[in-house]
């Protein structure tokens, strides 16, 4: 075909279909597998032109804005003002070291996001060599025939070949709110963009129906590349954990400033010391006291957290859902393909002469039909040329039914609903194949499933005759209802006997759908009205989607981590409850359904929201009423959803969860979580790297922090009572750089600590650094100063030792105290007095293997004694802070231990089976 430059637009919304279809040398079969291809070389892939990041030189320049970092620099502009040139360059040095590791750690965490973008491209149902495809929406080209419905992003611009009811939102383009209705025929040349009904543009949501589209323009040639808008994707890094650190840094900023300044005057007036000694032991103190590599460190816990989630299938769209997946104390759940295998297979068809079975699993057209007598399946399989009401049944099962069988690298597939698809598979059995069937009986018109409609309806001419063939849930059906067909004669239908059958069938954990018709004549557009009265029932077809494994352990993990699991389903109560119980649910005795939904009061509603386990026959706008209820209670929400109408609920919960296989791209928009793989246990999954992550950070700070506070409490103690400073400002400047380095970073990689789903949902209110975690950095910091100073005082007073020597001594002290205690810090309460404990950490043991080799660099090296002012140690001295490192990390053990005890009767864990009571 002719190449088109990308000012060239031709008028498509002015053309017919036909015309379309033309110019662009395509039909409605599609495009051939090899002129895709050749099309897609020709006007390159159907993507938006990307935003450009942030360059390298401002991602470097925005490190140095940071409270902390400026104090550091201003204290190397004041220290060479005072002439101290060396100690100006060194912190300077220092400062640029520390830039450049957030500059790189940060670097990665946005290399880590972008490999998400990357994962959340959209895909699209396309028509290819005739058949029906799914593809990534970036490889569409001009001349593909694309089918679209209800809650999908049109992926390309379309014009329409084929429109059921189909209405979209074109917000994003055009600014108008309300739906837009379309349709097939072509409008003036001179219509604006709102009015170009005939066009389904890239970018806009479907909100109604279903529609075939040609596409005419991709990527930056549709009109939304045009107006250099894009999808929205994973949002930017800051997070509500880290605006939390950017406050307690500037408190902190403060705190250190102040302090050093009274230590400063303090020692000048008291001890009556120079004012530039005094200057210096203030630049030394606040040195010595900020956590400069901290937000570095968080940051790089948070990426190296969604990247973890992402190999399991969780892809987190929006940062501040790592922070609060730790908080989840419910889970609504959505039942078929999440808590169950989504291989919806028939196992029982219903008719009015009685039951028949089908063997066969899964979607290969393989298995048979067999008559129940006495409650057993016959032993020889049914003739379909002797039973003509079956033969009707499964055609009609395939003709008002939108999916395809399809085998693809020697595995069937469906393409399209798997509920669907199990009535393709069911006829393929006996040999009714869906292409043939759909070639022979053309579909004149449809009325789309919807939720709130919970049926679909399609005109054919079968025989001879027009009619109306409609699919749906059963007690929908039995009330559109008034006759049933046996033996080719209509008669009265008996309500009650199909309910207890349904029962039946939905009592051994089927999914039941019901099959009508009725002759219909004179219409070519369909309306509710012509499906909901005067139908006849063919019959009931049971279908099984049998629960998955890993989500009956996903289940058991949740009761014991205090997480409540609450199955959301359209199934027929009897169905769901059946399930449930199979997959472990705890709170089984009763379902509550959508209509009793309804009929409730939120008071109500919020009085047994946290007694029922089970919600059965819900639609979209019963799942918001269940998250507002559970939210009154106290409760942090996760909520599945995979369509349209499930926007508002998925919004409205703590995180909002969409599928990524079965999900519209409308509800992959609302949701904070996409599930790659559609599957309960991926939550769960994702909950517990949520639970590490956040205790990860915790142990980071809590670790970092005593570090600062114990070289900054020793400088501070040693002008307050007018002696010799134990550190200088460049030593606490190395130690600061080498402990964030290597040992803070280790912790980012800690594995999760063997009970961490046997606790209790975290508070989502709870402070960063509670009492418990404040008290542990006193505590230690006390420890490290005692150290410090009493390695010091011993070289330097009861040696006789230099001052180089001391200093030398109480840095090793310092350092080696700090990775001692990094082992304690590997579980927060839990003991590591263990072999696992102690040496079951990679990460940690390399970080303090490097840590030791910079510190005898450090110690021994003639130009670093040198550069930071210390002298060469001797084995006795090794031997005293190697001494004094266990006792740090036997005394904080101890603290533990007595932690532990105290705690004991009120530890926070829920037992099995038992939530936690919200209020």
């Amino acid at each position: 075909m002719p190449e088109r430059k990308p000012h060239e637009r031709p008028n498509w919304h002015a053309m017919t279909s036909d015309e379309a279809l033309g110019n662009l040398e395509s039909s409605l079969k599609g495009l051939s597998s090899s002129e895709a291809e050749a099309r897609l070389t020709q006007y390159g892939p159907n993507e938006l032109q990307q935003q450009k990041g942030r360059p390298w030189w401002q991602r470097l320049l925005e490190q140095f804005n940071n409270i902390l970092i400026l104090i550091l620099i201003f204290a190397a502009a004041a220290s060479l003002w005072l002439g101290e040139a060396f100690d100006a360059g060194a912190i300077l040095g220092v400062v640029i070291i520390i830039a450049l590791i957030g500059f790189f750690q940060e670097g990665k965490a946005e290399q880590a996001l972008e490999s998400i973008r990357q994962m959340l491209t959209p895909q699209a149902q396309v028509m290819r060599d005739g058949k029906r495809e799914t593809v990534p929406a970036e490889n569409l080209v001009p001349g593909d025939i694309v089918l679209i419905e209800s809650g999908d992003r049109v992926p390309a611009d379309l014009r329409l070949v084929e429109a059921r009811r189909f209405r979209s939102e074109e917000a994003s383009l055009t600014g108008e709110s309300t739906p837009v209705d379309k349709d097939t025929a072509p409008v003036e040349a001179a219509a604006d963009l709102a009015d170009r009904s005939s066009m389904a543009y890239a970018s806009t949501i479907v909100v109604q129906g279903n529609a075939r589209g040609l596409v005419v323009e991709t990527g930056i040639n549709t009109q939304i590349g045009r107006i250099s808008e894009m999808l929205r994707g994973v949002e930017q890094l800051k997070t509500p954990l880290l605006r939390q650190i950017d406050r307690a840094g500037r408190v902190l900023a403060i705190f250190i400033l102040v302090t050093a300044a009274l230590t400063g005057v303090i020692g000048a007036l008291v001890h009556g010391q120079p004012l530039g000694d005094m200057f210096m032991a203030a630049v030394g103190l606040a040195v010595a006291a900020i956590p400069e590599g901290l937000p570095a460190i968080v940051t790089i816990g948070l990426a190296l957290g969604v990247q973890a989630m992402a190999r399991r299938n969780a892809i987190i769209r929006r940062l501040p859902a790592v922070e609060t997946l730790g908080s989840i104390s419910t889970i609504f759940s959505d039942k078929t393909g999440t808590l169950t295998r989504n291989e919806m297979t028939a196992q029982a068809i219903w008719l009015p002469q009685g039951e028949l079975r089908i063997k066969g699993i899964g979607f290969a057209p393989e298995g048979s039909f067999h008559r129940i007598g006495n409650s057993e399946p016959a032993a020889t399989a049914l003739n379909l040329d002797e039973n003509h009401a079956l033969r009707h049944f499964l055609k009609v099962g395939v003709l008002c039914n939108d999916a395809e069988l399809a085998e693809e690298d020697g595995r069937w597939q469906i393409h399209g609903d798997p509920t669907e698809g199990a009535l393709v598979v069911a006829a393929a059995k006996v040999g009714l194949t869906t292409g043939k069937l759909r070639g022979d009986h053309d579909r004149k018109d449809a009325i789309p499933f919807e939720s709130e409609r919970k049926y679909m309806a399609t005109l054919h001419e079968v025989d001879g005759e027009p009619l109306l063939l409609v699919k749906g849930a059963p007690d929908r059906l039995l009330e559109m209802c008034h006759r049933v067909r046996e033996d080719g004669q209509d008669s009265e239908l008996d309500v009650a006997l199909w309910e207890e059958r349904i029962h039946d069938l939905s009592a051994r954990g089927l999914r039941v759908l019901a099959l009508a018709e009725k002759p219909i004549h004179d219409v070519h557009e369909l309306e509710d009205e012509h499906a909901e009265e005067g139908l006849v029932l063919l019959g009931l077809v049971g279908l099984l989607d049998p629960p998955r494994d890993e989500a009956i352990e996903a289940v058991k993990d949740c009761q014991t981590a205090g997480i409540r699991p609450v199955m959301i389903t359209g199934d027929h109560a009897v169905t769901a409850l059946a399930i449930a119980r199979q997959l472990g649910f705890v709170h089984t005795e009763r379902a509550i359904s959508g209509r009793e939904i309804e009929a409730m009061s939120d008071a109500e509603l919020e009085a047994i929201i946290l007694e029922v386990d089970v919600f059965a026959r819900a639609a979209p706008e019963h799942k918001l009423r269940l998250v507002k209820a559970m939210q009154a209670r106290g409760g942090i929400c996760a909520m599945t959803g995979d369509g349209v109408n499930d926007g508002p609920a998925l919004k409205r919960a703590d995180v909002g969860v969409a599928m990524g296989i079965q999900g519209t791209e409308a509800a992959k928009e609302a949701a904070e979580m996409v599930l790659a793989d559609d599957n309960f246990a991926t939550i769960v999954g994702a909950i517990r790297e949520g639970r590490k992550v956040y205790d990860n950070i915790r142990k980071t700070i809590t670790f970092l922090l005593p570090t600062n506070g114990g070289q900054g409490l020793a400088i501070m103690l040693a002008v307050l009572a007018g002696t010799t400073l134990p550190v200088t400002p460049l030593q606490a400047l190395w130690v600061n750089m080498v402990v964030a380095v290597t040992l803070g970073l280790a912790l980012a990689f800690e594995d999760a600590e063997p009970d961490i789903m046997q606790r209790r949902p975290r508070d989502p209110d709870a402070a960063l650094l509670d009492l418990f975690l404040l008290w542990r950095v006193v505590f230690v910091s006390l420890l490290l100063l005692a150290g410090v100073f009493g390695m010091f005082s011993w070289i330097l007073y009861g040696q006789g030792g230099s001052i180089e020597l001391a200093r030398a001594g109480a840095v090793n002290m310092l350092v080696t105290g700090s990775a001692a205690y990094l082992i304690n810090s590997r579980f927060l309460l839990n003991s590591t007095l263990s072999i696992p404990g102690i040496f079951g950490s990679r990460p940690v043991w390399i970080a303090i293997g490097l840590v030791m080799v910079l510190q005898l660099a450090w110690t021994y090296l003639p130009f670093m004694q040198l550069t930071f002012g210390s002298a060469a140690l001797g084995l006795g001295h090794w031997t005293v802070i190697l001494t004094g490192s266990m006792a740090i990390y036997l005394v904080v053990e101890l603290e533990k231990r007595i932690l532990r005890t105290r705690a004991h009767g009120r530890r926070s864990r829920a037992p099995h089976g038992h939530y936690p009571r919200l209020r």
